[in-house]
């Protein structure tokens, strides 16, 4: 395993930022100039971290290296603070969470780095905040990824929560719109960006995931129903026995692993995981069929 901790000066961020980047492993039968000069392109998973994380929550609490490298897979993990991936330009010297990850993150993964820049290459995730920057990226820019994971997080219908009366964080993000109306614009109502989108064939195939003894059960439910409503193409999965917590996201990234198509081990074996994983967790790790 490679594992590059990246630091540069961000003209988005106005800071200097940190980001983990896996690479994949070179085997030890190949020579080094052999494997390190043929060029070759890697599928990249973009993966978020949740509030009160950085870039290396998914490298300290999960196996997402084990998973990367068993599959020929870059992946980046950049820090957001607590930005809810959106841009904050009155922060600071602005951080501009959205436009860094589109104008200049992106740019230096392919650009310097082995990362295949096609679309069908490209996958994205995240959980809690990480899943709303996960829906409002795909909402955003669905041209740029094959498929996303949405983990313990949902879209929320923003128009009830303004009529019914917005709590003191909506209130917050409502006055940094500057308008009731720019903030359901914004990025963040990925309920109705989801609906503007449903059907058109633009989205890359989602997959929406949540623990049964989440606090976030009951609004993933609610946008569950709704995406039948619309007729939004996407796979909802929830799990019992699981909370907000690291268990489920690292069971779960496996899971979305396997919803992309880059799961090696399962190729050609719709058992695999029901013969190969011992726990009862693991176990739950089934084929998609």
């Amino acid at each position: 395993m490679a594992l590059v901790t990246f630091n540069f000066e961000s003209q988005y961020l106005g800071n200097n930022h940190t980001v983990g980047i896996i690479l994949p492993d070179k085997p030890r039968d190949v020579e080094p100039k052999d494997f390190y000069g043929r060029g070759k392109r890697y599928k990249v998973l973009w993966l978020l971290h949740g509030t009160f994380g950085d870039y290396s929550d998914w490298i300290r609490k999960s196996m997402i290296e084990l998973y990367a490298c068993e599959n020929d897979l870059i992946v980046v993990m950049p820090s957001a603070m607590n930005s809810i991936y959106e841009n904050w330009p009155d922060f600071g010297l602005g951080f501009n969470m959205w436009d860094y990850f589109f104008e200049e993150l992106m740019p230096v993964v392919y650009n310097w780095f082995p990362a295949s820049d096609k679309r069908e290459d490209n996958f994205i995730a995240g959980l809690s905040m990480g899943g709303r920057g996960t829906a409002k990226f795909v909402c955003g820019h669905p041209e740029k990824f094959a498929a996303a994971a949405v983990l313990s997080s949902s879209p929320r219908d923003l128009r009830a929560a303004v009529e019914s009366g917005p709590d003191r964080r909506m209130m917050n993000d409502i006055k940094r719109a500057g308008s009731v109306e720019s903030y359901l614009e914004s990025p963040e109502n990925t309920w109705d960006h989801f609906t503007e989108l449903a059907g058109t064939g633009k989205l890359p195939r989602l997959y929406f995931c949540c623990g049964e003894d989440d606090g976030a059960l009951e609004n993933f439910r609610k946008f569950e129903a709704y995406a039948k409503e619309i007729g939004l193409d996407a796979t909802f999965e929830t799990e019992p026995g699981y909370r907000h917590e690291w268990r489920f996201w690292d069971l779960y990234i496996q899971k979305a692993l396997l919803f992309f198509g880059l799961d090696k081990n399962a190729a050609g074996n719709p058992f695999y995981y029901l013969i190969a994983l011992k726990t009862p967790h693991q176990r739950a790790l089934r084929r998609f069929i």
